[in-house]
């Protein structure tokens, strides 16, 4: 039984609007699994998550893609699309993070599988080169919690302990009462020390 994708739009507009932004996620992320090219629904997404986690500017970003789309659907989707891709704020990180079942629906063609990532890192590069390679031209997307461990620990160990930082800030505003981001955080609180 499919939803009205219509209707669960306006829905979770009209959530937003309200700052229900946990039932805003939910119907257009519900939009999302069932129509995966709908650039609203997916745009939506993303400004849910991003007045979630408290991140400033959602709502402005929200009133400016709703007026957009008064002028041109079609092409307010596109403009959205691009603003959301281009922010360089924590929540562009959260979203390659900790990336939900949904994200494998979602065309990853602006960035590079954890995966693979590994594989190019296995088969010959070093993980310093690969990452500084591609960290300005990709996103290295990541679905799986453990990959993230993995890729934070790769990132301290390969003197990125800075960024490794940021991620896991953004990681644990979102899961606060994770043991083993905690952990980690520890971990680079001490080294920042040692360093320092």
């Amino acid at each position: 039984m499919g939803i009205s994708k219509y209707k669960t739009l306006s829905q979770a507009k009209e959530s937003f609007s309200k700052s229900d932004y946990k039932n805003a996620l939910e119907k257009f992320a519900a939009v999302l699994q069932n129509f995966p090219n709908s650039k609203e629904a997916y745009n939506g997404v993303i400004l849910a998550e991003m007045a979630l986690s408290g991140e400033g500017g959602a709502e402005a970003l929200f009133d400016y893609y709703e007026i957009l789309k008064e002028e041109d659907k079609e092409q307010a989707d596109t403009i959205m699309s691009d603003i959301l891709q281009n922010m360089d704020g924590s929540m562009e990180k959260l979203r390659e993070v900790f990336a939900e079942p949904i994200r494998d629906k979602i065309e990853l063609e602006d960035g590079i599988l954890y995966k693979d990532f590994k594989a190019l890192i296995d088969s010959n590069e070093s993980f310093k080169e690969t990452f500084e390679n591609i960290m300005f031209s990709t996103k290295v997307i990541i679905t799986e919690k453990e990959d993230f461990i993995d890729f934070l620990e790769n990132l301290i160990e390969h003197g990125f302990a800075e960024m490794a930082l940021s991620y896991l800030e953004n990681a644990l505003s979102v899961y606060p009462s994770d043991t083993l981001l905690r952990k980690l955080l520890k971990k680079l609180a001490e080294e920042k020390t040692i360093e320092n």
